[in-house]
């Protein structure tokens, strides 16, 4: 099922405009999740809103917004006061500017979406936005409003479509000097670097996110598969990093490292490794064969389906 759309509204580019839909580019929907239960009784665990002086539960029509002013002071803001300050770009993306995608600094990445259009209309003028950005090489930036907030949009080509990535704005990207000011500056000889970068020139190669996998999530499945089956797993020892007291002899070792491990040319080529789609299908029913499995499966509360959520 095609996910639900997260915002809809207009695209405009001066007096240019197309309805469009914006969808989540990405999804957290195949990693193993788990839920809170009861040591003592196997039960969830569920969340109330309650008053933090009485202790009672609060109706959620009884639940406002406030701002902390001081320790018992808050003032109070009303979904009227929010929507007599709701901005135009609550149903519109205006674009605002054209930059050079290599000056966007990636600290002010927040997350990618896909934007459509939205319905049978508008298609031509959703082509001219985009085939405008693309043959500029440049990147659009716009405003659109998400949960109340307005957040700036960087759009860019992508196929048939358009992806726009949100960016963070400047007061949310810390100052990098309160981190590196401190660091020494160090001399590297040329000898220390040379073989650095045999090192780096070693690991080299194309970026196929295909072949990445998650290990964690491939541990939970274990993991869980283990204890389904009434098996633990014993704990592995953690790696620790060794004292490099001689960098030169420590370089020298890495690059002979790689040179033996090195693997042929393109010799990984082909042979991805499953993604998370992939790995959903290593969470298997409970050991067993026969008819004896067969009736222990059919018994209330053992569930032999697949599913993501533990617990």
């Amino acid at each position: 099922m095609a996910p639900r759309a997260n915002w809809k509204g207009y695209l405009r580019l001066s007096l240019v405009s197309c309805p469009v839909a914006l969808y989540p580019a990405t999804s957290d929907a195949e990693k193993i999740t788990f839920n809170q239960i009861n040591r003592k009784t196997g039960h969830r665990i569920k969340y109330l809103k309650v008053d933090a002086e009485t202790g009672d539960e609060v109706d959620a029509d009884d639940i406002m917004k406030g701002y902390k002013v001081d320790t018992d002071t808050y003032i109070e803001i009303g979904k009227d006061d929010l929507e007599g300050i709701a901005l135009e770009s609550t149903r519109t993306i205006d674009i605002d500017e054209f930059v050079p995608k290599s000056e966007i600094d990636p600290r002010y990445l927040i997350r990618p979406y896909y934007l459509t259009p939205d319905g049978k209309v508008g298609h031509d003028a959703y082509a001219v936005i985009r085939e405008t950005i693309r043959s500029m090489n440049m990147v659009a930036i716009g405003r659109l409003v998400l949960t109340n907030r307005e957040h700036i949009i960087a759009l860019e080509p992508l196929d048939k479509g358009l992806m726009g990535t949100l960016l963070r704005y400047p007061y949310e990207v810390r100052d990098q000097g309160e981190y590196f000011d401190d660091i020494r500056d160090v001399k590297i000889t040329k000898d220390m670097l040379d073989l650095a970068k045999h090192i780096v020139q070693q690991k080299t190669a194309d970026f196929e996110p295909g072949k990445f996998e998650d290990r964690y999530e491939t541990a939970l499945t274990e993991l869980i598969n283990q204890k389904r089956n009434g098996r633990t797993i014993a704990a592995k020892p953690r790696p620790r990093g060794d004292n490099v007291v001689d960098l030169m002899d420590a370089l020298k070792r890495s690059l002979a490292g790689e040179r033996k491990g090195a693997a042929p040319p393109k010799a990984a080529k082909g042979k991805r490794r499953k993604t998370a789609p992939g790995q959903k299908e290593m969470l298997l029913p409970i050991a067993g064969s026969g008819s004896a499995a067969k009736d222990q499966a059919k018994k209330p509360g053992k569930s032999t389906g697949r599913q993501r959520k533990a617990g």
